[in-house]
């Protein structure tokens, strides 16, 4: 939303018109889908004068060389026919988003989420509904990317019902959901992921040494207070007072008190979240559930995880589901296959605009340019011959830098992890592979919240556009920007105190490589 010029003597803060300035300019920017075809051309032409250049970088692991692949070339125009429809069915964000607004149809349409909300805010303090709702981003990692599908647009309902900005709300949720990536309260998907990158990395210069999936726990922990510290502070201090009083045409949920058919209502949708937590517990919790690994018993790596979301859209349809028939919004199929039309008809943008994201992301992927870029990226950094803090903090800014190009956390680090953890390991003292992969992680979490190659950026522009079809990437961009600066300062010290007191990042995760005599 562009800014109306000052028409006070008195100055906004360098810090908030610089952001107004980054609005305005973003939201000068095309439309969402219009800007990310022209990225996607833009990559056409970097290839082509990439391959000119004969760009190209040699692989950290087996040295082999990585060239840059040319859109233009005749292999390269016959790769962009022939995957033009693969890129735009394959993109996660695409499956996730649809499959799990079934269940949220429901819920929504049945009138669920609507009594939610009114109860939260009837029943909750309102001095600690921004903390919760940071919280419960942190806590949404365990849901895989759940968090960004719902989490998001429910913090923005959430605030505008309590007569709060809604672009507030989304933002809370965002800096947990996405900016808190590498905070944790509990062991994850991606953990064992990272983990094994490291330790095939440290195996370089000790061939047996081990890292296992919870050498960052107790950092990850501790890191979660620092997301929601600054998430509350910079929401309420910063983000809040910026975008003052709401004054668009979004239909805001009136909040009366509840009856008791809504009640009876909450109640039964309870008991049907209980049950279907219960039949998902059981498939897999026993050493013979039906949802582990058929030939490991293994949980993490396993058809549940794999299969979350269709967890989650159970979550949600039936709770709805019991809900609408308790209060009569749902008489029978009709009903339900009406809330589900209604749900999907509101997803026409997005759809448009992931189409073209798609394309950008995997040109990107295809050309090669991502990955060069990585390694030279890593290259330059050990090249300067910083050693100590400043070159954990360099790494921490590099690994920032390079998420504003690569989107995927396990990719960047399978290019990184091979370059900087047997450096690390090198120097005197050595530093244990966990360091490298607390300080990746957090380089890795905060530039999330502004940069396009995140995978769901495109799904928080159809978020804001809700409230505001004026709200654009620069909308977004200048509102989480004070989020990344605040994260990247105060968990990157964190970083530097946890070094400086010498404490285990998790069990067997010291920060130096204990060494025997």
């Amino acid at each position: 939303m562009e800014k109306a010029p000052e028409t006070t003597n008195e100055k906004r803060p360098f810090f908030l018109r610089m952001l107004d300035y980054v609005e305005v300019i973003g939201n000068r920017l095309p439309h969402p889908a219009t800007l990310f075809a022209g990225l996607a051309f833009l990559v056409v032409i970097l290839s082509w004068l990439a391959h000119l250049a004969g760009t190209s970088a040699a692989h950290p692991v087996d040295g082999y060389t990585i060239h840059s692949k040319n859109l233009l070339s005749s292999e390269g125009i016959r790769w962009i026919y022939e995957n033009i429809l693969h890129n735009f069915l394959r993109f996660p964000p695409l499956g996730y988003v649809l499959v799990v607004m079934i269940g949220i149809g429901v819920a929504e349409g049945s009138g669920l989420f609507a009594t939610m909300i009114r109860a939260l805010v009837l029943g909750a303090p309102k001095r600690l509904i921004t903390g919760a709702i940071v919280l419960a981003g942190i806590i949404s990692h365990l849901a895989a990317e759940a968090g960004y599908v719902i989490l998001i647009p429910l913090g923005a309902m959430i605030f505008h019902a309590l007569g709060r900005h809604p672009m507030a709300g989304l933002a809370a949720a965002f800096v947990g959901v996405s900016g808190g990536f590498g905070a944790s309260f509990f062991i994850g998907s991606i953990d064992p992921i990272l983990a094994g990158i490291s330790e095939s990395a440290a195996q370089m210069i000790i061939p047996d040494m081990v890292v296992n999936p919870a050498v960052n726990y107790y950092f990850m922990i501790v890191s979660c207070f620092v997301v929601l510290g600054v998430g509350v502070y910079v929401t309420e201090k910063i983000v809040e007072p910026r975008l003052g009083p709401y004054h668009g045409t979004a239909e805001r949920m009136p909040i009366v008190q509840l009856t008791d058919m809504e009640r009876k209502g909450l109640r039964n949708a309870g008991w049907a979240l209980l049950v279907t937590l219960i039949l998902l517990a059981i498939s897999v919790i026993p050493e013979n559930g039906i949802l582990r690994d058929p030939a490991t018993g293994d949980v993490l790596h396993s058809p549940f995880f794999r299969g979350i979301i269709i967890g989650i859209l159970l979550m949600f349809f039936f709770p709805g589901l019991a809900y609408g028939i308790t209060v009569g919004t749902i008489k029978n199929d009709k009903d339900v296959a009406g809330h589900l039309s209604k749900s999907m008809s509101t997803m026409g943008s997005y759809i448009v605009l992931v189409f073209f994201a798609a394309q950008f992301v995997y040109f990107f992927n295809y050309s090669n340019l991502g990955i060069i870029f990585a390694i030279k990226g890593a290259n330059t950094l050990q090249s300067i011959g910083l050693t100590g803090i400043p070159l954990i903090v360099g790494f921490v800014m590099l690994s920032a830098f390079i998420n504003m190009f690569m989107g995927s956390a396990s990719a960047k680090w399978a290019i990184m992890a091979p370059v900087f953890i047997p450096m690390l390991m090198l120097i005197d003292p050595p530093y244990h592979p966990g360091l490298t992969q607390a300080a990746f992680r957090i380089g890795d979490s905060f530039t999330n919240l502004i940069t396009p190659m995140m995978s769901y950026f495109a799904l928080i522009v159809t978020f804001a556009e809700k409230y505001d079809k004026r709200y654009g990437i620069g909308t977004i961009i200048s509102t989480m920007l004070p989020y990344s600066i605040f994260l990247g300062i105060f968990w990157t010290a964190l970083l530097v105190v946890w070094m400086l007191l010498g404490l285990p990042l998790g069990p067997d995760g010291p920060i130096h490589i204990i060494t025997t005599p």
